[in-house]
This record gives structure tokens, sequence and C-alpha cells, in this order.
């Protein structure tokens, strides 16, 4: 599988606060990314968009090959 690594600083408010982030990899980004769909769609909805994404791809999906090139 490809590496990768990301260098983002993500700034999110709502009118009940805010939160600040700096994920380093594309799990960490995914795991804020739900937490902020969570908090603005519900659970039910974040989990059907969420859905949408996996339909595009086989179950048995083993990631993009790393192949060298940068």
């Amino acid at each position: 599988m490809t590496t990768v690594s990301i260098s983002a600083d993500i700034k999110a408010q709502w009118p009940q606060g805010h939160s600040s982030y700096s994920p380093g990899s594309p799990e960490e980004l995914a795991l804020i990314s739900i937490d902020l769909l969570v908090k603005t769609l519900g659970t039910q909805a974040a989990q059907s968009f969420i859905a949408q994404l996996f339909e595009k791809y086989p179950d048995d999906f083993k990631g993009t090959p790393d192949t060298g090139n940068e």
C-alpha cells in the first residue's frame, strides 16, 4: 500500500464551540472528518454519507499499491 503523510491545520467552528486539528495521516484525517460529520449530521446521516463512498470500492479492495513514484 502507498504511504501518505498529511500536513494540514484544520480549524472548525460552530455555534457551540470550535476545534483545531493537525492530522498527519489519512487515518487521522478520516477520524477528524467522521467526528465533524457526526457533529453536523448526526450518527445515522453520517453513516449513510460515508456508506456512499464505500459503494465505489469492491469489498476486498486492499489499497493503492506503492509504485515508488512521488
